[in-house]
């Protein structure tokens, strides 16, 4: 055996050349989403004119978006998961599972489960392949539906949430998930700066010490806002 065929074998994480090779190619896909967004312009132009939020304008738009995690933002919640010894990481809005890819690798390497959500049956069963494709679909897994009622029965505790759906289930979304967390559980969540005013709100809720938080925003992407239990 060469030694650079051992090096291949012994990869993990975000090393293994499958989740390397699929990150890659869903990175590069996502490209395309500047086709999207260019179709919904006239959309949000006239909701900024009405005063419609951006995130009402957008979504109708969405159904073949990959609106992916920044690699960045990806490797960083890959590293979390480590740093906080998550066991346990769940996402609101997986999409086509990029940054679900990200979770998983770090819940394969600690023994772990990712649980992720999404309502558009296509990106499912693509969710789904992609995480097959990058040697995971036995440590994740995709609850279709509505986020509020899939994610009622999960397991306590919660070591880590991504939020990453529709803005304006982001407070609902934490308030389900809130008595399931443990002192130092992290909640990320994604597009703060994308959707400053509609994340407004959510952004206030999670930097009142009297909710339980503490939390910054980290200039990763399109925002990330990192979010501490210390509840």
């Amino acid at each position: 055996m060469t030694i650079e065929t051992h090096a291949m074998q012994e990869a993990t994480g975000l090393d293994d050349p499958k989740v390397k090779v699929t990150l890659d190619r869903l990175h590069g896909a996502a490209r395309g989403d500047i086709f999207v967004f260019a179709r919904a312009l006239p959309s949000v132009l006239l909701a900024r004119l009405r005063g419609r939020s951006l995130a009402e304008a957008v979504t109708p738009h969405l159904d073949d978006a990959y609106i992916p995690i920044h690699r960045d933002a990806g490797r960083f919640l890959y590293l979390t998961a480590h740093a906080i010894d998550a066991k346990l990481a769940v996402e609101f809005g997986t999409s086509f599972g990029i940054s679900a890819i990200y979770l998983a690798a770090a819940m394969r390497d600690r023994n772990g489960r990712f649980v992720g959500s999404e309502q558009v049956a296509h990106k499912i069963a693509a969710a789904r392949r992609n995480l097959a494709d990058a040697g995971l679909a036995d440590y994740a897994e995709i609850r279709e539906g509505n986020a509020l009622e899939t994610f009622a029965d999960l397991p306590s505790p919660i070591d880590l949430v991504l939020l990453d759906g529709w803005k304006d289930l982001y407070l609902p979304m934490l308030a389900l998930l809130r008595p399931k967390l443990r002192r130092g559980s992290v909640v990320c969540a994604d597009n703060i700066f994308t959707f400053k005013k509609d994340l407004a709100p959510y952004v206030a809720h999670v930097n009142d010490p009297a909710n339980g938080f503490r939390s910054m925003t980290l200039p990763l992407g399109s925002g990330l806002e990192y979010s501490v239990c210390v509840g």
